[in-house]
């Protein structure tokens, strides 16, 4: 019994099929088990923050095990992995070239970082923790940039964003076990994040 050139496509689609779900609950079980972060499986991908598209009650809890992903994700084949903001960091947004600058400019003064995830959207998601969204406007008066025009927001309980490996989603600053569980306070961050967004909105 031979295969149609159509076979052959069909079982290199369900392989590769196959790949990325096993990519998806390794990187899903690492977020769980190493980071110890929440995952929700989402139906939409691109980095949007937001609740749409989340099916909260299949969340994965932090500290579950491959094979309880394994389990898990198989109800949700081809879904974005979600990250809950609120819980163990929230999220500081930028854009993309901005934090990027950023990024280069705080990592050569040394100073403390959390994990920074690129969007599909063009932004940039600086991981700090809870509580940032709540402290961003008296942050932002405290550093005297209250009242610039700041292409910046933070997100809190309540959001979500999309993570690595879903398509278009990458790290430039992954995860690590120091700041993973316990990212930098925003005020540590912010003010280089505020300078470099003033800079670009001036150019």
């Amino acid at each position: 019994m031979g295969f149609t050139i159509g076979g052959i496509r069909d079982i290199r689609e369900m392989r590769s099929g196959a790949r990325r779900r096993s990519t998806e609950c390794t990187a899903v079980a690492e977020y769980t088990g190493l980071w110890g972060w929440d995952v929700a499986p989402g139906v939409t991908a691109g980095g949007r923050v937001g609740g749409a598209g989340t099916d909260t009650a299949a969340e994965i809890p932090a500290g579950s095990t491959l094979a309880e992903v394994a389990r898990a994700w198989s109800h949700a084949p081809g879904a974005a992995v979600l990250l809950p903001v609120g819980r163990t960091f929230d999220i500081i947004d930028v854009a993309q070239p901005a934090g990027s600058r950023a990024l280069v400019r705080l990592e050569r003064m040394g100073l403390p970082l959390g994990p920074v995830m690129a969007t599909a959207t063009g932004r940039a998601h600086f991981f700090v923790a809870p509580g940032a969204c709540a402290e961003l406007p008296e942050l932002l008066y405290r550093m005297g940039w209250d009242d610039a025009n700041l292409d910046l927001v933070a997100h809190g309980r309540g959001s979500f964003v999309t993570a690595p490996p879903t398509p278009g989603v990458r790290w430039l600053r992954p995860p690590c076990l120091d700041t993973a569980a316990e990212p930098p306070q925003a005020r540590l961050v912010l003010g280089t994040l505020a300078y470099i967004c003033h800079r670009s909105t001036e150019a």
